[in-house]
């Protein structure tokens, strides 16, 4: 019944090594990776769907000592999601790379960082979930870099160092907690926590040192200088990948902390903070992406604000007590999560494909894209419709929940930060699609191969005709077992 937790972090590596140890099959070794780890994540989700939340102690020791890992709806739900773009990305991948030392580069790392982003979601104890952490941020930093051009390399650099600092500071609060109880383990941790209020201080001055390195690496304002330039600089697949998946892990991880951890000591006035740093990230994001140049800066730009409307939902969990209420808040966050992972992946996909057969990435001289490729074209109308939060995405369902939670909770304001936001992502979405839909044609030419467009096209639906039209059993996934934690 547990297989599907080691297999979801076992395939990936397996295969990381064998495309290292075999790179002139790089490609198929890859793929035959990428579709057994999608599909290890889809018997887990069956798993966890029918026996609830999954836990599993490997090699047989103690909760103290062994490593340990929990499946429950919010992490279940982000496993399937990751794991679904993953496989998008890497059959983009296969038509994307041409030259044979980024191949051989490209695979092993992008295996070694999907094993982490598994490996991250479904930790259960703190001290892997650094080591999960560490390796998808190095990882991260290493495949950003792969077209080599000098503005990728420096972007990318700045990203690693950035990440190692944010890690020293989650690592310092990991510290703390096992100074004063004795064990890394979350469940156990969390019994501590709730069980010693004499220990405030340590458990306050940890959670700030976690939560505060966790949000540099989710790039919450003003944490977020690194992430434009890194992200809009990356190949296609690995913008993808960087902005889809890598920063929702860093929000993950804030928010497991938040609920299942420090949950007696999260209260109204510890939450707004973050969700007034996530209001400011939604509006400047917004702005600098209407006013950005590049199609992959405007795109990056945007993942800064989608991060922000992330944060906006701590304070009205903090107001909302148990219930259907607080439950229908926590299936809109984690709604926009999983939307905002795929309307952005085939967004950048889609770019990439722009970018390549135009040779730039250049909004004001995208006249003609629609013309010459409309596939491409209504991806990105698509996922833009889903940034901005259009009926009947996913995101138009988690930002109606939002701001009901909002006014609820007498928190009023919230309603005109997404107002303001869903007004710019909409002038910033119809800015890209008026110009290429211009009468000025580029210099395009017509993409014959469907490993490019399928994938881009496909993740774009998702986000709008499935997480929009069928979320329900969303709903369902997150009644199952413990989801959500103490909290």
């Amino acid at each position: 019944m547990t297989d599907p937790l080691v297999l979801c972090i076992a395939l990936p590596l397996l295969g990381a090594m064998l495309v290292t140890a075999l790179p002139r099959w790089a490609v198929t070794l890859g793929i035959v990776a990428a579709l057994s780890t999608a599909s290890a994540a889809v018997a887990l989700t069956a798993t966890v769907w029918q026996h609830g939340t999954l836990h599993l102690m490997l090699g047989g020791w103690d909760a103290e000592l062994a490593i340990a890992l929990r499946a429950d709806g919010i992490a279940t739900a982000l496993v399937l999601m990751a794991n679904l773009v993953g496989l998008g990305i890497s059959v983009y991948a296969t038509g994307y790379f041409h030259d044979r030392i980024r191949v051989r580069s490209f695979w092993p790392l992008w295996l070694l960082l999907w094993a982490a982003l598994n490996g991250l979601f479904l930790a259960g104890d703190l001290f892997n979930l650094y080591v999960m952490l560490e390796l998808l941020g190095i990882a991260a930093a290493a495949l950003g870099a792969l077209t080599g051009n000098r503005d990728a390399v420096a972007a990318n650099l700045r990203y690693l160092l950035v990440g190692l600092l944010g890690s020293i500071s989650y690592l310092l609060g990991v510290a703390l907690l096992y100074t004063a109880y004795g064990t890394l383990d979350l469940g156990l941790l969390a019994q501590g926590v709730a069980a010693s209020p004499e220990l405030y201080g340590v458990n306050a001055a940890a959670m700030t040192l976690m939560v505060a390195g966790l949000a540099l690496k989710a790039a919450l304002f003003p944490l977020h200088f690194w992430l434009p330039p890194a992200h809009a600089n990356a190949p296609a697949p690995v913008s993808a990948a960087l902005s889809a998946l890598v920063v929702k892990a860093a929000f993950y991880l804030i928010l497991r902390l938040w609920l299942d951890l420090f949950w007696p000591i999260t209260d109204m006035a510890v939450a707004m903070l973050p969700a007034m740093l996530g209001a400011v990230a939604v509006i400047w994001g917004s702005w600098r992406a209407l006013r950005a140049e590049r199609l992959k800066l405007l795109a990056a730009y945007s993942t800064v604000a989608q991060i922000g409307y992330l944060f906006l939902f701590l304070p009205l969990l903090a107001a909302t007590p148990p219930g259907p209420a607080r439950d229908d808040l926590l299936a809109a966050l984690l709604l926009m999560a999983l939307t905002h992972g795929f309307a952005k992946a085939g967004f950048f996909l889609a770019a990439g494909l722009v970018q390549t057969n135009a040779g730039h990435d250049r909004i004001d001289d995208l006249g003609g894209t629609a013309q010459r490729l409309p596939a491409t074209t209504f991806a990105i109308a698509l996922s833009g419709s889903a940034l901005i939060g259009l009926p009947p995405s996913g995101s138009f369902i988690g930002k109606w929940l939002l701001m009901q939670g909002a006014i609820a909770t007498g928190q009023w304001w919230w309603v005109i930060v997404v107002t303001a936001g869903t007004l710019l992502a909409s002038a910033y979405i119809f800015r890209v699609l008026s110009r290429a839909f211009g009468l000025e044609p580029t210099p395009l030419k017509f993409v014959t191969d469907a490993r490019a467009e399928v994938p881009a096209l496909t993740l774009a639906l998702v986000s709008v005709a499935l997480l929009g039209l069928a979320s329900g059993p969303l709903w369902t996934l997150l009644g199952l077992g413990d989801a959500g934690g103490g909290a």
